[in-house]
C-alpha cells in the first residue's frame, strides 16, 4: 500500500511537470511557426523588391546614357562637319563632367579619335568597330583604371560622320541602387521585427487559456474541487473548459456522496 500510494503521488507530480513541458513546447512551436513564416515572406519580399528595383534602375541608367549620347551626337554633328575642334573639345569636356559620366569621346568612321574628355586617351577604350557605320545606339561593358564602365554608343549623323561614345561608372549605378533599395529593405526589416514581436505576443495570448486549464487540472488532481472553471469561450478551448468543469462537478458530487455514506 505505501508503495502504491507513492507511485500514485509520483504520477500526480510527474503529470503536471509533463503538462508544463508540453505547454512551453506548444508556446515555442506557435511562436516559431509564426516567426518562421514571417521571416520567409520577408526574405521573399526583399528578393522581389531588389530584383525589380535593380532592373528598373538599370533601365533608367540605360535610358539616361542613351539620352546623353544622343544629345551629344546631335550637338556635335555640326562641329564635326565643320571640323571645329575647339568647340568640339569644349562640348566633349562639358559632357565628360556630368554626374556619373566616366568619359565621352567621338570616333570617326575610320576609327580616329576626333575629341575626347580624357587626356591622354586610353588605348583600351578605342573601339575597333568605329570604322563600321552604326545607325542605332548600342552598348558594351569595358574597363577604365580598374573600374567597370557601361558604355553607350550613338551614331553621328546616322553613322556618316562616326560614333559618339559615353561611359558611365558602374559603381555609380550600384551606389544609386543601394541608396534606393536599402531604405526599402530597412522598412521591410522593421516590419519583420514588428511581425515577430506580434507573433510572440499572439502566441502567448493563445496559450494562456490552455495554461490556465492545466493549472486547474493540477488543482483537481490534488483534490481541490471547490474552484470552478471560469474560462468562457466559444472555441475548442471553451469546450475543453466546460468538459473540465463537468468533470470537477461530477468529482465533487461523488466526494459528497462518499462522505455522506
Amino acid at each position: 500500500m505505501p508503495q502504491e500510494s507513492m507511485s500514485i503521488e509520483g504520477s500526480k507530480i510527474a503529470k503536471p511537470m509533463a503538462l508544463g513541458s508540453q505547454g512551453g513546447s506548444l508556446k515555442w512551436k506557435i511562436t516559431a511557426s509564426f516567426s518562421g513564416l514571417i521571416l520567409l515572406l520577408g526574405v521573399l519580399v526583399i528578393a522581389i523588391v531588389y530584383y525589380f528595383t535593380s532592373n528598373a534602375l538599370q533601365k533608367q541608367v540605360d535610358l539616361r546614357s542613351v539620352a546623353i549620347a544622343t544629345n551629344l551626337s546631335d550637338a556635335s554633328a555640326g562641329y564635326v562637319s565643320r571640323k571645329s575642334s575647339l568647340e568640339l573639345d569644349a562640348l566633349i569636356a562639358k559632357y565628360g563632367r556630368l554626374d556619373g559620366v566616366a568619359y565621352a569621346y567621338i570616333q570617326d568612321r575610320k576609327g580616329a579619335i576626333l575629341a575626347t574628355s580624357l587626356q591622354p586617351f586610353p588605348t583600351e577604350l578605342k573601339d575597333s568597330s568605329g570604322a563600321d557605320r552604326q545607325q542605332s545606339a548600342n552598348s558594351r561593358v569595358t574597363e577604365l583604371r580598374g573600374r567597370t564602365v557601361y558604355e553607350t554608343q550613338a551614331p553621328l549623323l546616322d553613322g556618316q560622320l562616326g560614333t559618339v561614345h559615353v561611359g558611365v561608372w558602374a559603381d555609380t549605378v550600384q551606389q544609386d541602387l543601394r541608396a534606393t533599395v536599402l531604405p526599402i529593405v530597412g522598412l521591410i526589416a522593421l516590419c519583420l521585427f514588428i511581425g515577430i514581436g506580434l507573433s510572440t505576443w499572439l502566441g502567448s495570448k493563445a496559450i494562456r487559456p490552455i495554461l490556465e486549464l492545466k493549472s486547474i487540472a493540477d488543482d483537481i488532481s490534488r483534490g481541490h474541487l471547490d474552484a470552478s472553471v471560469s474560462i468562457q469561450s466559444n472555441d475548442e478551448v471553451g469546450e475543453l473548459a466546460r468538459s473540465l468543469e463537468r468533470m470537477r462537478a461530477s468529482l465533487k458530487a461523488a466526494m459528497i456522496r462518499l462522505n455522506r455514506e
